[in-house]
């Protein structure tokens, strides 16, 4: 079962959403919250798997939320819901620590796609999001040189493609994918893979297929 909460400062659009989710029988909504705050001290007593939040609310909004819940639980997944596409805030979202970023007009099973994505442990960034344009300044640098898989694993999880869809476009095991990750983040002295993430993005926004 994936246990989620949610925080919107529109009500009529938080009920919607918990409305279409609980038509999956593996997803339940446990919370809700019309700002960071309440959501933070919701999420002292309700622990749910993945947090959707808002990034503009009242009295703490989604960038601050998702810093906090990540500093009293980094295993709590966050997926950001927004109007905007533009880089400025989806980098904030990965700073400050996102698994997620999805947009409020593209379809609910897009948020769906999301949720099912990171609760695997992937990040997820709307289709409609052009990842190239979202580059993370000083990311770490490392002399230790990545080997031409990782480096072209790298370049793929840049454009925001999920450990399933790297081992599809390279006809190998996800699990051969997993490896190379922890790998460099291992050979790139990083903390996980939001770093990871971060790293790709830094090196590689700029590649296109």
């Amino acid at each position: 079962m994936i246990f989620i909460t949610i925080a919107e400062d529109h009500v009529s659009l938080s009920d919607g959403l918990k409305v279409f989710l609980e038509q999956d029988s593996k997803i339940e909504v446990i919370g809700s919250a019309q700002n960071g705050k309440d959501m933070l001290e919701m999420f002292n007593y309700v622990k749910p798997k993945i947090v959707l939040t808002d990034i503009n609310m009242p009295e703490m909004n989604g960038v601050e939320l998702c810093k906090a819940i990540k500093s009293k639980n980094d295993t709590t997944k966050v997926i950001a819901l927004s109007m905007y596409d533009n880089p400025g805030a989806i980098r904030e979202m990965i700073d400050a620590g996102a698994d997620g970023y999805v947009l409020k007009i593209s379809p609910l099973t897009e948020l769906k796609k999301a949720i099912e994505t990171v609760a695997i442990g992937d990040f997820y960034f709307d289709s409609a999001i052009d990842m190239s344009t979202v580059i993370i300044k000083n990311a770490k640098e490392s002399n230790h040189a990545l080997s031409r898989s990782e480096t072209d694993i790298l370049k793929l999880i840049a454009l925001g493609k999920t450990s399933a869809e790297i081992a599809v476009e390279r006809r190998t095991a996800v699990s051969t994918v997993g490896k190379h990750r922890k790998n460099m983040i291992h050979k790139l002295g990083l903390a996980g893979k939001n770093e990871l993430y971060k790293y790709a993005l830094q090196r590689y926004g700029h590649y296109n297929q």
